[in-house]
């Protein structure tokens, strides 16, 4: 499960790069000095990997609910399926629904603190800015918030979108240093690769919540193993 977080992560910062990339090119980092450049990018992925952090605790209150009541194998299920009709469902259907619109408030509010935080190149600049951006709607980013969810805990919520935004970090970085160095056609099929990748984890959540018996990648759920350990004795 953690390593689907960093996958996500990896593979989708190619889309995180289209659409935060904006944001990465405007950073106000030192060009000059190469040791107050590497902090300065440091303290923006810090930034973006607690907002992550912060979400996956909210999310993992709703998790953790759901597995209190036994419901951990069937939510994988319920995450994984869900993934997977994210992906398939046509966009003009999609729009209809836009998680984002009930808080477009919020949002507006994010974006112009946002560019406030541009304009200046204090030390928490870049933390703020990365934190900022970390709250930004996204679809990626709801597909992590679903595998997050799934994971019925707290904090193993938490270190799933930690784990999501560590795999962010390798391109983003090179994003930060190289500029815009991919070309259009190298997007359009990374673009095509993406909704691939998340029916293949949503497939392994389905999978994981069968509990199929198969180590670390689909076990049987507890109370199975608590009966057989018992009917041994």
């Amino acid at each position: 499960m953690w390593i689907s977080a960093i996958i996500l992560g990896l593979l989708g910062s190619f889309h995180c790069v289209g659409m935060c990339g904006p944001i990465a090119f405007m950073l106000p980092v030192n060009r000059s000095n190469t040791t107050q450049k590497f902090f300065q990018i440091f303290l923006y992925h810090f930034g973006r990997l607690l907002a992550y952090s912060i979400i996956g605790l909210f999310f993992g209150i709703l998790g953790k609910s759901l597995n209190i009541f036994g419901m951990q194998q069937k939510l994988s299920i319920l995450v994984g399926v869900l993934m997977i009709l994210f992906v398939l469902t046509p966009y003009h259907i999609l729009s209809k629904y836009n998680f984002s619109k009930p808080i477009y408030g919020l949002i507006t509010k994010v974006k112009n603190a946002l560019g406030a935080a541009l304009k200046k190149k204090s030390p928490d600049t870049f933390l703020s800015i990365g934190f900022l951006n970390g709250f930004l709607p996204c679809g990626l980013i709801y597909m992590a918030v679903f595998g997050a969810i799934a994971s019925g805990h707290i904090l193993k919520s938490s270190l799933y979108m930690f784990l999501f935004g560590i795999g962010t970090i390798p391109l983003m970085t090179i994003t930060i240093y190289a500029g815009n160095f991919l070309t259009q056609k190298t997007r359009k099929h990374i673009q095509k690769a993406i909704p691939l990748l998340i029916i293949l984890i949503g497939l392994l959540f389905v999978i994981r919540g069968l509990g199929l018996g198969i180590p670390y990648l689909s076990p049987k759920p507890a109370a199975e193993i608590v009966s057989a350990n018992f009917e041994c004795h």
